[in-house]
């Protein structure tokens, strides 16, 4: 066997990882065009490179398929539910920030927190005969976090495109979604609750706990450690 090291099969995220494992002596490349899935590692011997989207590759670690992965804290507390007992944070990376963040229209002027915003749901319900509804594509994140801080009356509306949007569309009241900036909700009328961040996220080297690793690749897993500087 050799040990499987998933990363982010194009863009800024894939480039920030090769940049990173470059700093360790460990060249990352694809094999190939750009169209291609194949890659290549140099500069330690039994790791083989396995392209993937960022989404994919928590249900990779999570089904022992890959031993490491490089995705978003967000998408592996999204997607695994006890994520801890699956999965284990072996480096933060330093790029890919961003938050997961709960926001209104800035027209809500006596909505600022939490406390308020499940007041203005109970109200809503009331006064339109159905629950608010947030537009999301962080289900889990979100129900958690409003559970922890006692907010009800809301229902959560699946978004896999343009979050921000939904509110200017009237398909949503409020919206939880990832920002780095801040800029696209500013944009489009939206402002964070002071007390609404869910979750600060950023690209983590992570390692399956379910794996099968044969002496082999515990000794690589070792000798990978060591050249990137990890405990």
């Amino acid at each position: 066997m050799s040990l499987k090291l998933g990363v982010p099969s194009k863009g800024r995220l894939m480039e920030k990882t090769f940049e990173w494992f470059a700093r360790g002596g460990i060249t990352l490349g694809r094999s190939g065009s750009d169209r291609e899935y194949a890659g290549y590692v140099q500069g330690i011997d039994n790791v083989e490179l396995v392209l993937l989207s960022a989404g994919e590759i928590p249900r990779e670690l999570a089904a022992g398929r890959i031993h490491l992965g490089v995705t978003g804290t967000d998408l592996v507390r999204e997607k695994l539910g006890a994520w801890e007992n699956r999965v284990k944070e072996l480096a933060e990376l330093g790029f890919g920030q961003a938050d997961l963040v709960l926001a209104v229209p800035a027209c809500w002027v006596d909505v600022s927190t939490l406390d308020d915003l499940d007041a203005a749901a109970a109200a809503f319900r009331l006064k339109h005969g159905f629950r608010m509804r947030i537009a999301t594509k962080y289900h889990r994140l979100v129900r958690d976090f409003l559970r922890d801080n006692g907010v009800a009356d809301y229902q959560l509306m699946d978004s896999q495109g343009a979050t921000e949007g939904t509110v200017k569309n009237e398909t949503a009241e409020a919206i939880a979604d990832i920002t780095s900036s801040g800029d696209t909700l500013r944009a489009n009328h939206l402002k964070i609750l002071d007390d609404g961040l869910m979750l600060k996220s950023q690209a983590t080297l992570f390692k399956s706990r379910v794996a099968p690793m044969e002496a082999e690749d515990r000794r690589t897993l070792e000798a990978l450690k060591a050249k990137l500087g990890l405990d």
